[in-house]
């Protein structure tokens, strides 16, 4: 058994008396991998400060836009507390979440962590996750995620069309995984007991675990228009031909091998159901959720 190993078992034990207890005033942080993301990270960042989460820690991908720009600016603000600038060409998504995990933990004293994407929006209805976060006895909550159906002519924070998990993609010709796909949850986990991170960060190990289910929703802009998608899995592609693994992004192989097949394009219609758009609302599979829209409406950037 290795140093590293060791010294998180040692952690995890001196963890035990806290691993269920209140927290009445939790520090709450959030990691953020990203890469080319200065068309998101901003508002992100804006969004979550005002949601109750008092700091982030952001591990950048080699972007090339303007995403490091974005992140000194709020590093000088104090909002960003550690920036890590991954320069490796793999995706080991786990283990570059899995080290913010720890840095929030140990150097940072965190009670609660949520590991984003800078297209997600974690939504608490009260206004405040640590409404929820304060009062818990659990160690992990499951928060449903909702996908927002692409409105290529507004700013994504006025977009207010959610879809629904569609049983039957056969009938409306949608792809394999189209934005009506099952959504699993994603998790807001605390410090103490923490193990281990999923890929996806869909799940969490924790010694001991206690999970909860809460009404945190995270609203999912994982597809903002064609020319986004299209550069979004051909990059996650080619990083995960690399990836020493091969469990995770079954989608972004997926559509990386019909890149390489000359098909990316017209699948994206089957992605998001252009065809069919109209059978899809009249069967309410795309319906209403101004959520997030009516937070900007109302919002004063800090």
């Amino acid at each position: 058994m290795d140093a590293y190993v060791l010294k998180k078992l040692g952690r995890i034990l001196c963890d035990f008396p806290k691993s269920f207890c209140k927290t009445p005033s939790p520090f709450l942080i959030m990691t953020l991998l990203v890469k080319n993301e200065d068309a998101m990270l901003e508002s992100n960042l804006q969004f979550h400060r005002a949601m109750g989460v008092d700091g982030f820690i952001v591990t950048d991908n080699n972007s090339t836009d303007h995403t490091m720009d974005i992140i000194r600016k709020y590093k000088e603000k104090g909002w960003i507390k550690e920036v890590i600038e991954e320069k490796a060409t793999d995706y080991e998504q786990k283990q570059w979440v899995d080290r913010m995990i720890w840095i929030a933990k140990t150097k940072y004293g965190a009670d609660w962590i949520i590991n984003a994407d800078a297209d997600e929006f974690w939504y608490a209805p009260s206004g405040n996750l640590k409404d929820i976060l304060s009062v818990t006895k659990a160690n992990v909550l499951n928060c449903e995620m909702r996908s927002l159906y692409p409105e290529e002519d507004k700013p994504f924070c006025e977009w207010t069309q959610a879809v629904k998990y569609v049983p039957d993609l056969n009938r409306y010709n949608l792809s394999v995984y189209s934005l009506f796909e099952r959504q699993n949850k994603k998790v807001i986990h605390r410090a103490a007991g923490y193990l281990q991170i999923s890929m996806g960060n869909h799940k969490v190990t924790m010694f001991p675990q206690f999970t909860e289910n809460t009404g945190i929703r995270v609203y999912h802009y994982n597809i903002r228009g064609k020319q986004q998608f299209m550069e979004k899995m051909i990059n996650g592609g080619k990083q995960l031909e690399q990836h020493k693994g091969r469990h995770g992004g079954r989608h972004w192989r997926y559509f990386y091998r019909l890149y390489k097949e000359g098909k990316l394009e017209e699948e994206y219609d089957r992605v998001i159901g252009t065809q069919v758009i109209d059978q899809l609302r009249a069967d309410g599979y795309i319906y209403e959720d101004s959520a997030i829209a009516d937070f900007f409406r109302n919002f004063k950037m800090q």
